[in-house]
């Protein structure tokens, strides 16, 4: 972005050059964003310390900010891909900070809509994994359009 790298298309960078409550958030990742800390954290579904700390702050940052509804935010907004890289929300984690997004930008929610379903990525080769929504990608293009804001 103006002759500056901000991220890979495949890996989650840091949100975009925007930052803040303004951009998408990407899956939850590790210390600043540092790929050499790119890794597991080896908490599983039973370890008290994902579930008291590390979810339960994520959750209550989606009722805050989005509007969401305990028991009903998609897991990946709450949760790290395997390598904490992934670059990607599903589109259900995106339709959720849609207004906020939309709202902080100055934007309609039908413009920032219509920027989601076009970042929205089919499932690989048709048959693997789920839809999905470059969230890089798709900051990058709301820079673009608010201009840069």
């Amino acid at each position: 972005m103006n002759g500056r790298v901000v991220g890979a298309r495949d890996r989650s960078g840091n949100r975009s050059p925007a930052r803040g409550t303004s951009t998408r958030a990407p899956r939850r990742r590790g210390p600043a964003h540092d790929d050499t800390l790119s890794a597991g954290t080896n908490l599983g579904p039973t370890s008290a310390k994902l579930a008291d700390t590390l979810i339960a702050q994520a959750v209550d940052s989606a009722v805050r900010l989005d509007g969401a509804v305990k028991g009903r935010i998609p897991s990946d907004l709450v949760t790290s891909s395997g390598s904490g890289l992934d670059p990607h929300i599903s589109p259900a984690s995106a339709a959720l900070q849609l207004a906020r997004v939309a709202r902080e930008r100055g934007l309609d929610t039908v413009v920032v809509r219509r920027l989601v379903d076009r970042h929205t990525e089919p499932r690989q080769f048709g048959v693997l994994g789920e839809r999905r929504v470059n969230v890089l990608l798709l900051n990058l293009a709301l820079d673009s359009l608010a201009g840069g804001r």
